[in-house]
Parts: structure tokens; C-alpha cells; sequence
């Protein structure tokens, strides 16, 4: 058993930095590894703003949200909300703690910011199959976009597969969602078919590796055994993927399937159980039918057509 050790000696008021520190700590596994990258962003504009060493006792409301305020009010709402989360998060997990009283009100002045509706993240189907059907693009590459879009999973959830959690046969495979839930993805003949050409009789190791042996020390689960390449990061694919898109996220492809989905008639419980969503208002801004949908639809009922 590891030693604890505390954040300050009996009596002495706890440090913003130690607060800090003991935060990202508690938010250091798998499933939280996005949220605490974001996270840890947003404490260190904080530390270098209020000090490492600043007693969280003596913070001031308005000086915390004085500093948000300037820090991010030009920047778009997502954003602003996202560093909100992250210091209310903060704040919260201090006062739970006692560390300070009355820590989780400090950001009590930081309102959260509507976001306009974005009804234009999904991919024409055409603009998507086309896409999918390049032959200049590697394989890895190949494999990794169509499983995305015919799973409708997430790419963090897609990329932290290994070789054995495939259940080739069946087409499926096991995934840690969001949150941390153990839950099933199924794929369809296109991806079934690349699988075996990616894998030449892999059964262990990360699916997606990278193309060439690690340069730095990873941990094994992200090693495979026999090559030494290493699992293939979310920034590598996302870069990739950008670069043959001119500019489109690995998210679309999640984002494009679940709205297809939807023009197809598919019914939110299915939806629900394909894209991991617990919520139905979370699920509503993917399933949205696309421009491209609703002119098509339009065109069939159209009056003039029928004459």
C-alpha cells in the first residue's frame, strides 16, 4: 500500500497548488484522461494567476471572477463553459473536502453562456462514403474512419481498443464509454472486411499502432509485444484525419452516422444504445436531420412534383 502523505501539517492552511494537484490526481484514469487534460489547462492559468502558494482561504469572490471574466469573456461559448466546469469542479471538490470554507461559492458569479445550436457538423452521406471508399489512404486510416462511422463511437473509445477485445465473427467489440460504463459496439460488412488485413494475426496489443517502435517509455498496455509500436494517439488521428478532410474532426464521423441514422428512420432507444447516450437531450443535437435531408424530403412532397 502506498503512503499518504498530506496536503499540509496540522494547522496550516491548504495551498491553491496542493488543492490543485490533489484534483488532477483524483481525475488520473482512463475514462478521465480528456477531462483532465482540459482541466489541468484551465488550473494552471488559475495558479499563475492567484500563486502555488496562496492559502485557498484567502481567495475573494470577485478577484476569482474578475480574472474569468477577462481571461475568457472574447472566447466562444463552448469554451467559456468548459473552463467554468473546470473551476466550479474545482472549487466544489475543495469544499467537500473542507479545505476552505465556502470554496464552491467562489465561482458562484461565472454564469453559464447559452451556445448557439450547431446544425452543421455532419458530413454529407455522399461527402462520407466517397471518403470512405479512397484507396490513396493507408489502411490503419481506413479501418479507424469506417469503424468510427459505422459504430458511431467515440474515437477515444474506438482507439483504446486492443486486438483481443474484438469478437471478430460477431462484428463487436467491448468499450469503456464515457463515464466509465461497459458497453458493447457492433460494426458492419465494410470494417469486418479490413479488420483481418489490419490486425495479419495479431491477438494481442493495441489495434491501432502507430508506424513506428516508441521513442519514449509507455506503459505495456499501450506496447505491442511483438513490434514496440505504440498505440496510436488521439492527436495523431485527429491530425490525419484533418489533413485528408481539409479541415473535419474525427467527431464528425460520430456526429455524420448518428445524423444519417436518424433520416433513416432509426428511433432514439436505437440511437441511444448505438452512440453510448444516457440522455436525450444530449443525443437531439446528433440525430438533427442535415440540410441535404430535409431538401430531399422536401422535393418528394413536393405538389409541383406530383403533377
Amino acid at each position: 500500500m502506498g503512503t499518504v502523505h498530506p496536503l499540509a501539517a496540522r494547522g496550516e492552511a491548504i495551498t491553491i497548488g496542493a488543492a490543485a494537484a490533489a484534483y488532477l490526481t483524483a481525475l488520473d484514469h482512463p475514462e478521465s484522461a480528456g477531462t483532465r487534460r482540459v482541466y489541468g489547462s484551465t488550473l494552471r492559468a488559475f495558479l499563475a494567476r492567484f500563486g502555488d502558494g496562496t492559502p485557498l482561504g484567502e481567495l475573494a469572490a470577485g478577484d476569482v471572477t474578475t480574472w474569468f471574466s477577462a481571461t475568457w469573456s472574447a472566447r466562444a461559448p463552448a469554451t467559456w463553459n468548459r473552463n467554468r466546469d473546470a473551476l466550479r469542479g474545482f472549487l466544489a471538490y475543495c469544499e467537500e473536502r473542507s479545505w476552505a470554507s465556502g470554496a464552491g461559492e467562489l465561482a458562484r458569479g461565472v454564469r453559464r453562456r447559452r451556445r448557439a445550436p450547431d446544425r452543421s457538423r455532419a458530413l454529407p452521406r455522399a461527402g462520407v462514403e466517397q471518403l470512405l471508399a479512397r484507396e490513396d489512404i493507408a489502411l490503419r486510416e481506413r479501418v479507424l474512419w469506417r469503424m468510427l462511422y459505422e459504430t458511431a463511437a467515440r474515437s477515444a473509445e474506438v482507439l483504446r481498443l486492443d486486438a483481443g477485445d474484438l469478437d471478430l465473427p460477431n462484428r463487436k467489440a467491448k468499450v469503456r464509454r464515457k463515464g466509465g460504463a461497459i458497453d458493447t459496439i457492433v460494426w458492419q460488412t465494410g470494417t469486418a472486411r479490413l479488420l483481418p488485413r489490419l490486425l495479419k494475426g495479431r491477438t494481442t496489443g493495441p489495434l491501432f499502432l502507430t508506424g513506428r517502435r516508441a521513442r519514449v517509455e509507455l506503459p505495456p498496455g499501450d506496447i505491442d509485444p511483438a513490434t514496440g509500436r505504440a498505440r496510436l494517439s488521439y492527436r495523431q488521428a485527429e491530425q490525419m484525419f484533418k489533413d485528408a478532410t481539409g479541415g473535419a474532426t474525427l467527431h464528425q464521423l460520430r456526429h455524420s452516422a448518428l445524423t444519417h441514422d436518424a433520416e433513416d428512420g432509426a428511433s432514439t432507444p436505437m440511437l441511444m444504445a448505438k452512440s453510448g447516450h444516457t440522455s436525450v437531450t444530449s443525443l437531439a443535437r446528433y440525430a438533427r436531420p442535415s440540410a441535404e435531408a430535409l431538401a430531399h424530403w422536401q422535393a418528394q412532397r413536393d405538389p409541383a412534383r406530383r403533377r
